[in-house]
Parts: C-alpha cells; sequence; structure tokens
C-alpha cells in the first residue's frame, strides 16, 4: 500500500514555462471579453499635480460629472434676467377690457398690444417686467383695468466654460441652469488638476461669483446664480490637497482650504469612524524623504496637514481576550470568550460533552488558514487558464481540438473560483493540542463518535455510509456502486476527520486502507488532455480544491 499524506497548507506550486504562440478561437474570444469587462470596471487614474507621487485614493466629487446634470435644464423664476429680443410674455388684460395672448418681443425690443401699442421692454429686468406693460397699458385705459404679464419663455444664453476642465467651450442654457449643469456639458472637472473649490464666473473680465462645490458635495448648498450672454466659467487649478483612507465613510483626495487644514478638519471631511484611534501620516518631505508619523486622536486638532500628505486612519485596540465558537457533539455553550494564547487542550478541558461525543478528534477550523488555500488556488487557476489559452496547434483540425478543451476548462475556472475552502488545521493526534494556540473567531467542531463514512466524486452512488469496523476503502466504494466510468482509480483521496489527506491508488492496494469514523474517500475524475503541462496542473488543482472543501469538483 503506498501512502502519501498531503498538507492542508503547504502544498507545492508548479511553476511552468509556457510556450507562447498561436493563440486558438477561444483565445480571441475571451481577449474579446476580457476588454469589455476591463471597459466596465473602476480605475484610478494618477490625479496628483505631481506625476511622482501616485493617488492612493480617487478624486472626491469625482462622481459628481456624470452626464446626469447636462440632461436637464430648470425653468426657473429669474428676477434678474434681462428681456430680449424674441422671448414669450404671456398677457393677460381684464376689466373694462378683456385681452389674453402669447406676445414675442419684435427685433426692435417692443411688443405690441391692440389699442395700447408698442412697449419697449428690451432689457427691462424679469422683476420690472410686470409695471413696465401696466404702465404702458394705463396711459391709455386709466381706470378699471387689470393687468398680469409673464414670461413665458427664457431665451438661451451661451456660457463660456474654460480652465480645468475636460472640454472647454461655449455652451448654452438657461440662464437659471446652475453652474454644475454648465460644467457638465463641459465634460466635468479635470481631475488631475482641476479644482472643486476654486471655480469662478467672471463678466465683462471681472469676477463676479467664487463657488466652492464642496458646499454643495457635503452639504447640498448651491447658489442658483443667474447667468447672462457671455458670461465665463472658469475652474481655476487644485493647489492643495491631502489623502484619507482607512477606516473612513469617504476614502478620497480632498483639497485643502480655510476649512480644512487639520487631521481633525480631514477626519471630519473624510468621514472617519467613531471607531478610529489614531492616523499614520506619510509626507512628502522638501529634503526628498518620506517621514512617516503616527498620531492619536487627542492631537488630531493640533496636527497640520501638508499638502501630498496621506492619512490613514485606522482603529488600534489592544484585545485581551478572543471569542470562539464550538460545533458539533457537545452539551455547552457554542462561543467562548478566551485569553489570548489559550490552547486547544485548554479549551477541550472547557467543552462539556455527552455520551457522542469525541474528544480525540477535535477538528479546528481558521479563517486565515481559508484565505492562504483560497490565495493557493487561485493562483494556480490562473496559470492553467494561460496554458489552456497559450497552448500551440499545427493544424486546424488539432486548433479545433484544443478550442473545444480549452472551453471546458474555462468553465471549469470559473466554478473552481467559487469553492470556498473550510480552512481545517492538520492535527495528528491529542498530544498536539498542546501545541495549538487559538486565534479569533476560529471554529471548533466536535465530531460524534458515531460517525458515518461519506463517498463522493467518482462513483456510481455518492453517499453517507454507517462506519464498520474492520471494513477497508473497497467495502465503502462499493456500498457506492464503485466506481464510474470517469473515476481515476489512480488517485483517490481518503481525508481524514482531522484533516490529513491520503493518496490511494486501487492498483496498488489502496482498497485496503484502514477506516476511521468521519473519514471521507473522494474519488477524482479522470483528466483528458494531450497538453502535459495542463494534465499536471488540473490533476495538482483537483487534488487541491478536494482537499481544502472535502468535494470533489467535476470537469
Amino acid at each position: 500500500m503506498k501512502k502519501v499524506i498531503i498538507s492542508l497548507i503547504f502544498l507545492n506550486l508548479f511553476v511552468k514555462a509556457v510556450d507562447i504562440s498561436q493563440i486558438s478561437a477561444v483565445q480571441s474570444q475571451l481577449s474579446m471579453q476580457d476588454n469589455n469587462l476591463s471597459a466596465n470596471s473602476i480605475t484610478l487614474p494618477d490625479q496628483n499635480i505631481s506625476s511622482s507621487l501616485k493617488p492612493i485614493a480617487p478624486v472626491f466629487g469625482a462622481h459628481l460629472f456624470n452626464g446626469n446634470f447636462k440632461q436637464f435644464t430648470q425653468h426657473v423664476y429669474n428676477p434678474e434676467y434681462k428681456i430680449t429680443v424674441g422671448d414669450q410674455i404671456s398677457l393677460k388684460i381684464w376689466g373694462a377690457v378683456e385681452f389674453t395672448q402669447i406676445l414675442i418681443v419684435d427685433s426692435q425690443g417692443n411688443i405690441f398690444i391692440p389699442r395700447v401699442g408698442a412697449i419697449k421692454v428690451l432689457g427691462v429686468a424679469n422683476k420690472d417686467l410686470l409695471s413696465v406693460i401696466q404702465t404702458g397699458v394705463r396711459q391709455i385705459y386709466k381706470n378699471n383695468v387689470f393687468v398680469y404679464a409673464d414670461l413665458n419663455i427664457y431665451q438661451n444664453v451661451s456660457v463660456f466654460v474654460t480652465g480645468n476642465v475636460n472640454q472647454p467651450g461655449l455652451y448654452q442654457g438657461l440662464s437659471s441652469d446652475s453652474i454644475i449643469q454648465y460644467i457638465d456639458k463641459a465634460a466635468g472637472i479635470n481631475l488631475d488638476y482641476g479644482s472643486f473649490r476654486d471655480i469662478q464666473i467672471l463678466r465683462d473680465n471681472k469676477i463676479i461669483e467664487s463657488i466652492d462645490l464642496y458646499e454643495f458635495l457635503l452639504q447640498g448648498k448651491m447658489n442658483l446664480f443667474p447667468f447672462r450672454m457671455g458670461d465665463v466659467i472658469l475652474v481655476g487649478d487644485v493647489k492643495k490637497y491631502a489623502f484619507a483612507n482607512g477606516d473612513v465613510q469617504r476614502p478620497f483626495r480632498f483639497e485643502i482650504a480655510d476649512d480644512v487644514k487639520t487631521l481633525q478638519d480631514l477626519a471630519k471631511i473624510s468621514g472617519a469612524k467613531p471607531i478610529v484611534t489614531n492616523a499614520v501620516v506619510r509626507s512628502y518631505g522638501e529634503d526628498h524623504k518620506l517621514h512617516v508619523n503616527f498620531y492619536s486622536k487627542k492631537d488630531f486638532n493640533t496636527i497640520l496637514i501638508k499638502t501630498g500628505d496621506e492619512v490613514e486612519f485606522r482603529p488600534d485596540y489592544v484585545a485581551e481576550k478572543i471569542s470562539i465558537n464550538i460545533e458539533g457533539e457537545h452539551n455547552g455553550l457554542h462561543t467562548f470568550v478566551v485569553k489570548k494564547g489559550t490552547t486547544l487542550k485548554d479549551v477541550a478541558e472547557m467543552i462539556n460533552p455527552n455520551e457522542q461525543s469525541d474528544l480525540n478528534s477535535l477538528q479546528v477550523f481558521r479563517r486565515s488558514v481559508a484565505r492562504t488555500q483560497k490565495e493557493l488556488i487561485a493562483a494556480q487557476l490562473k496559470e492553467l487558464e494561460t496554458l489552456a489559452l497559450t497552448s500551440s496547434s499545427v493544424n486546424a483540425e488539432q486548433a479545433s481540438i484544443r478550442a473545444q478543451q480549452a472551453k471546458t476548462i474555462l468553465e471549469f475556472i470559473e466554478r473552481a473560483k467559487k469553492v470556498e475552502p473550510k480552512g481545517q488545521i492538520v492535527i495528528d493526534n491529542t498530544k498536539a493540542y498542546d501545541s495549538i494556540v487559538l486565534e479569533e473567531g476560529d471554529v471548533i467542531n466536535v465530531p460524534s463518535k458515531n460517525n458515518l463514512v461519506i463517498v463522493q466524486g467518482e462513483v456510481s452512488l455518492p453517499g453517507a455510509f454507517v462506519f464498520m469496523d474492520k471494513e477497508k476503502m473497497r467495502y465503502y466504494i462499493d456500498l457506492a456502486g464503485g466506481y464510474s466510468d470517469r473515476a481515476d482509480t489512480s488517485r483517490v483521496l481518503l481525508i481524514r476527520s482531522n484533516g490529513k489527506a491520503e493518496k490511494y491508488s486501487a492498483g496498488w492496494g489502496g482498497g485496503s486502507a484502514t477506516m476511521k469514523p468521519g473519514d471521507s474517500i473522494l474519488v477524482l475524475p479522470k483528466v483528458d488532455s494531450q497538453n502535459l503541462q495542463v494534465f499536471s496542473m488540473l490533476t495538482q488543482i483537483l487534488y487541491q480544491i478536494a482537499i481544502a472543501t472535502n468535494v470533489v469538483l467535476n470537469l
């Protein structure tokens, strides 16, 4: 009997040379899919002024200009709007005279009212329109005549948008449209060097309004400034900035201004979570050195931030105790809170067993081990994908066969990515209990003395069978209907309840392997591939998944 013990964690990764040659049809198709995926994925551009400092967070406010604002316009009463040629005025006169009509301002800037004549309205402010028309009407009708006038349709105004925007130009809109709508029409602020806090509106080459979009982003405040024909929106340069990440609600690059000077200001604007206790500040000094400093939360108000600072807000709590979960066959608590450094032996003495509890076969499942197993599987799947897509073909027929094989492998890879390893720690015997120091979140399972034997994979009738003393592996495989046609009888895994994995071959006396309660027999499928590298990698991955999850993944 030939037996190979396979560790759960320390599995060898085979690094193979890849012969990159002719790409098959499946590779081309996958490449197109990858390109489409990349187009939809989120990438963080270099949003710093200095190319030597790579951003660690996207720009705060970058989501503002995505085209939603430019699609809509708003008809808001604008008292400062100046009447111009082509405007439509809704006029109603009642009393001694009845008249209702929509009048259009003619090329001379007048509207004409029957029996009243022409009234000049060109350049009149919207707020004064009614009084101007009333004055003209009452020159003819002295008494018992009432007038109501309202601007029916505003004329478009043309506004220049320039500075640090992505598409500077002249854009049309209503005078009542907001500055955000005009900047959105210019494809938004350039995230590399454009400022969200230094935006000016110029009229006749003079600054008449300064806008800080942080007021809108953080407080929802927006001054609906009335635009005129020829106004200029100038987006300035970002001058001072700092990065915030870690335990914050808004991990972005922020512009530093009068309201953002200290670590406390940055913590507030970035939405630092209540659990934050300190900050790590990375500063790029004039001496061409990177300075890393650590500050406590109580000092945030006194620490000034500098341009380019990278601030990581984080909690830093020292835990003296850990929480572990107890599952399986026992009559005690399912959660223990114990001191750091507690061993499995200590916890075993705390468990309240019953007649069916098997304290000599405790199983420990750990999240960090599960993550390691997941990473190992992911690394091998990536290599398998490369091998499957870069296999060369000598003719069209072979290319077609390889394309079909590649498709099957890619489908297997997608399924394999979804497996979740259990993270079981291999415990050879109870003497090891004293050397296993428990970690936060560990799960300890207490097996039952009446455990079953699980048979799965490439057998006719996979299932769970009652453990029978002195019966060998072949007995349970026969209970499962024997090997299927797709079974690889040279690669049968026996997973012990303690996590140890043993490999057997039916041709080498594997059927006579001694069984124990709680064991699992995993019969792996045959791997059909003419490519030795693909064959080896597939076999390795099947082993690894079976050991990490106690599940056979079929091809």
